[in-house]
């Protein structure tokens, strides 16, 4: 039985738009990597980026980098964390939880299509 609640379908529209960005999707995978496969991942027991650490490469101003974080986390994607005068993100466990039981239920209950 799931401990994760069921998200609505506008609360799941809102997810899968926030990672439709290809930018939103390279921060989100980082943060995704901040953690060992299978743990939970918080601001207590992983060491999170700083808002600067996830835009090294992405070749984006600092107002746009700000925006994807901000994307992300009003879908509920990401929690922020301040540190000192650092931001620390990492992403929602509970909310990651979430969409992988929707994709393991949605691939378990499909039917293949003829």
């Amino acid at each position: 039985m799931s401990n994760y609640r069921i998200l609505e379908p506008n609360e799941l529209a809102e997810s899968f738009k926030a990672l439709s960005n290809p930018n939103r999707l390279l921060i989100f995978q980082r943060l995704l990597s901040c953690c060992e496969p299978g743990t939970v991942c918080s601001a207590d027991t992983v060491n999170g980026f700083c808002v600067g650490e996830l835009g090294e490469d992405l070749a984006v101003a600092p107002s746009t980098l700000s925006h994807h974080i901000k994307e992300l986390q009003r879908a509920g994607l990401i929690k922020t964390q301040r540190r000192g005068k650092n931001i620390e993100c990492f992403v929602d466990a509970d909310k990651v939880g979430i969409l992988k039981e929707f994709f393991s239920g949605y691939a378990l209950n499909s039917e293949p299509e003829n």
